[in-house]
């Protein structure tokens, strides 16, 4: 509207445009927000990624498709101008809302798919309503591009936060999709002439959330790139407004950087560049039981991924050991490859496989009740004939008194929850003496009550073998892995980067890699070793399920190809170190309950002479033991 034209000037369905946009622009801030307000109130330290559910239907653009509300209401964006709500009901109707999403459960697929959808719903209709009058809007509303880039960024975390929900990798390559075509369109180029911090802080924040995805999809090359524009962005950011938060963008910078170099091997390939590696499950990367094997029928549906190591690299809220283990339970994109290459322009039809991933809460640094609230939550929503898995990463925590034969499942300490907002009365809870038990922290006992159904437990921690005192009280299919306790030196002061015991589990070969002290690995020999890998792990499989002496626990997991594999991974890891010279005490040897035959899996001779074979590829041989049996 120019200076000189009045209201009355602009001609009526121009004017109706500009206020339908007002209205789902307004809309979509207040429902966004809402959902940001829920997030708040879990203090930032829980990701959910809910129950299964069928693919929503999805409105299109150039760019990728959004999926409207699933169970929303389409029909209110047809109605006419008299049946609108006045801006009134609608400030009423937002604010009730609002309160709606502050009081939401952080659990539970119920409480948040309404929700969610409606959110969806809104940003569809204002992304295709932008789209099909985007002069008018030019023109009479004044759109900017970064307004445009404004709205792509919070459906990218629509996308986003829906694949934390459903555990669904296919969402990430739609977020991804909706961030890369703000930075391929120079939506937020503008943003750095404008005299607004806030604006500046948008674009940098759009920034964080795109190399989360990035690092997800194990897009390293396109996250330097990143984060060299982001240190750009922040250096001028910090130059031209005197702000306070530039030791807080510094650190992100600085996590980020620690992040991309957590892994401790790297492949090269033929131009001394490095190869990004995929440590999703493949198909084909799963040993296939034996014709006839008779295995149990779980499923793994739900995990719940918690992260509490003190000095461990983390970024937004993700520590590496989260991180990889997150990985390790989903299954490759059906379309991530392609994605690698494509730049945004998803068919109209093009809809991502249905995967079955299992459903995830990522939690970090809990406090004790949120882990309780959501154990429970998981255990409640459990579906018949399936599996809850519970992973721990955490620092441990010791009993205060000498144990004595009669020690109970709360005297052997456990791992350490967070202590900064269990309060009572206002002031944190502090033990009293040494006779009380650690509050802060999570007994075995308080998990004897999620036994009565089948429970996957791994513990990586330096006390996880309090885990090893276990009842299996309602007879249930149980099994805990346990990490080493103690680490040779050169191993432990690698420990800020990842645990070596998650290593194993999410990379065998990586975690092989560094217990050898390899920095890197040529492709060819990369790809020959992981060939040789998996029939090391087809051989493993057999030792596990002809065993006569194995618990019948360990066969009840291993219909599950997740399960299988961390099993079957568990049992090199173990394998490994048991035969590696540096390690020599019992503690640091991966451990058990039930506890494994030795012979039959840990130590059985073909196992040891595979082991020594892939040391003799990787020319690593003279760190290993060439009879076992001596140094024992």
């Amino acid at each position: 509207m120019t200076g000189a034209e009045t209201e009355d000037d602009i001609p009526l369905g121009e004017r109706k445009t500009v206020t339908d946009f007002c209205y789902l622009l307004d809309k979509s801030k207040q429902l966004f927000n809402g959902l940001s307000l829920q997030a708040l109130h879990r203090n930032h330290s829980v990701r959910r990624a809910a129950p299964r559910r069928t693919a929503p239907r999805r409105a299109v653009w150039s760019g990728g498709t959004l999926p409207a509300a699933p169970g929303s209401d389409s029909r209110s964006a047809g109605r006419s101008r008299k049946e609108r709500p006045t801006h009134s009901h609608r400030t009423t109707q937002n604010h009730s809302e609002l309160l709606h999403f502050r009081d939401l459960p952080q659990y539970g697929h119920k409480q948040w798919q309404s929700y969610f959808g409606r959110t969806f719903d809104v940003y569809t209709k204002l992304w295709k309503f932008q789209q099909q009058h985007r002069q008018v809007l030019d023109t009479r509303y004044g759109l900017k591009r970064w307004q445009i880039g404004e709205v792509a960024s919070k459906i990218g975390q629509l996308y986003y936060h829906y694949y934390l929900r459903t555990s669904e990798t296919s969402y990430l390559n739609e977020a991804f999709s909706f961030y890369s075509a703000i930075r391929q369109r120079s939506y937020y180029y503008q943003v750095n002439k404008e005299d607004r911090a806030e604006l500046v802080v948008k674009k940098l924040r759009y920034y964080a959330r795109y190399i989360v995805v990035c690092l997800l999809l194990n897009k390293m090359d396109l996250v330097k790139v990143l984060v060299k524009e982001l240190s750009e962005e922040i250096e001028d950011y910090t130059q031209r407004f005197n702000t306070e938060d530039q030791l807080e963008w510094n650190l992100v910078l600085q996590e980020v950087a620690a992040f991309i170099e957590a892994d401790p091997a790297v492949v090269l390939n033929d131009h001394n560049s490095m190869l990004v590696t995929s440590n999703r499950l493949q198909d084909g990367s799963v040993p296939p039981l034996e014709q006839g094997m008779v295995v149990g029928q779980l499923v793994l549906a739900d995990a719940l991924i918690v992260g509490n190591c003190n000095n461990q690299v983390k970024f937004s809220e993700l520590t590496v050991d989260m991180f990889r283990m997150l990985q390790a339970l989903e299954r490759e994109p059906v379309n991530l490859a392609t994605q690698t290459s494509k730049q945004a322009t998803l068919e109209p039809n093009e809809k991502p496989a249905k995967r079955e991933n299992p459903h995830k809460y990522l939690l970090y640094k809990p406090t004790f009740s949120q882990l309780y609230t959501f154990l429970s939550a998981s255990f409640k929503e459990l579906p018949a004939n399936s599996v809850l898995l519970v992973y721990l990463s955490a620092t441990g925590v010791f009993p205060a008194t000498h144990l004595d034969y009669e020690a109970g499942p709360y005297d052997f300490g456990g791992v350490l929850t967070n202590t900064n907002r269990d309060v009572v009365n206002g002031e944190t809870v502090q033990k009293r003496n040494q006779a009380q038990k650690e509050m802060h922290c999570l007994h075995p006992g308080d998990l004897f009550p999620f036994t009565r159904k089948p429970l996957f437990i791994i513990v990586d921690s330096s006390n996880s073998t309090a885990y090893k005192n276990f009842s299996n009280l309602f007879g249930q299919p149980l099994v805990c892995l346990l990490s080493p306790t103690v680490y040779p030196k050169s191993v432990q002061d690698q420990s800020q980067r990842g645990s070596l015991f998650t290593l194993f589990l999410y990379s065998p070969l990586l975690g092989f890699s560094s217990v050898c002290g390899l920095s890197s690995l040529r492709r060819g020999l990369w790809e020959n070793a992981q060939d040789f890998l998996r029939k090391v792990f087809r051989d493993i499989g057999q030792m596990l399920t002809r065993s006569r002496s194995i618990d019948q626990a360990f066969l009840q997991f291993f219909g599950d190809e997740f399960l299988r594999l961390l099993l079957i991974r568990f049992v090199f890891c173990s394998a490994t170190l048991r035969l590696h010279k540096l390690f020599r005490e019992s503690r640091s040897f991966p451990e058990s309950y039930p506890e494994l035959p030795k012979q039959d899996t840990v130590e059985s001779v073909l196992l040891q002479k595979q082991v020594l074979e892939l040391a003799a590829m990787l020319d690593v041989q003279s760190l290993f033991w060439d009879d076992s049996l001596e140094s024992y």
